[in-house]
């Protein structure tokens, strides 16, 4: 079930979706054009490794001096290939715009890395010994997802169906579409637990969606209701 577009409109420009968009974009066309040496160091040094995170190991000395801290930021803005940054990008697309406008765009940019954090490191805290990066924005725009799913769960999602030659479009309730998406998360976060090496960090995709919706009452706007089914009223342009 891949999400195209919902039916809920924003009144405010999506300046700050669409930077995070450009961001991600810019900062994976920079690795791609690095030399295959290289982005191996990129990633090392620039991703989140919860090992050096944690103090339990540390980079070598060609990647060494950049602190580990600042890795939780720079991880959200890298990605391992074109289809992670392509899905990546079409959730924020389509889910991000009506956030940012619940919060105005100040206060979207807080939740937004606030909650990539707490993605982090709730991936981090599965195995803090890992020393594999992770990166990528999933765990920052699962809390876009659990903050829509509070405000907006009977909103319409147009989704493709892939059932090969019968594959369909059709509209579903977003209540729908994110619930089975964030119980999909759990159960194979659940699945790979003990399992070494790098994959899917479902556990940020997990702590990603619970930190939106813990957030989403102290960020969203006073006036924007919980529960609604859209966009339905006027909500002014102040922000902070």
């Amino acid at each position: 079930m891949i999400p195209l577009q919902d039916d809920n409109p924003t009144e405010s420009t999506p300046v700050v979706t669409v930077g995070f968009i450009a961001a991600c974009t810019l900062v994976f066309l920079y690795e791609a054009s690095l030399p295959e040496r290289l982005v191996e160091a990129f990633v090392f040094q620039y991703g989140a490794v919860p090992a050096v995170l944690f103090g339990r190991a540390s980079l070598p000395p060609e990647v060494a001096g950049f602190p580990a801290y600042a890795s939780l930021f720079t991880s959200m803005f890298m990605h391992g290939g074109w289809m992670h940054l392509i899905g990546n990008m079409l959730y924020l697309w389509i889910f991000g715009n009506n956030i940012e406008d619940a919060m105005g765009h100040v206060r979207f940019i807080i939740f937004y890395l606030l909650c990539g954090i707490l993605a982090a490191f709730s991936h981090a805290l599965t195995d803090p010994s890992s020393t594999v990066p992770m990166v990528g924005a999933s765990g920052a725009i699962s809390g876009v997802l659990g903050a829509y799913l509070l405000l907006f769960p009977k909103a319409q999602v147009l989704v493709l169906i892939p059932l090969g030659f019968a594959s369909r479009m059709m509209y579903v309730p977003a209540g729908f579409v994110l619930g089975l998406w964030f119980v999909m998360q759990l159960l194979s976060g659940g699945m790979s637990l003990g399992r070494e090496g790098g994959g899917v960090a479902f556990f940020a995709h997990v702590g990603g969606f619970l930190a939106g919706m813990a957030l989403i009452g102290l960020f969203k706007r006073p006036d924007v209701s919980f529960f609604a089914r859209r966009r339905h009223k006027s909500w002014g342009s102040s922000e902070w």
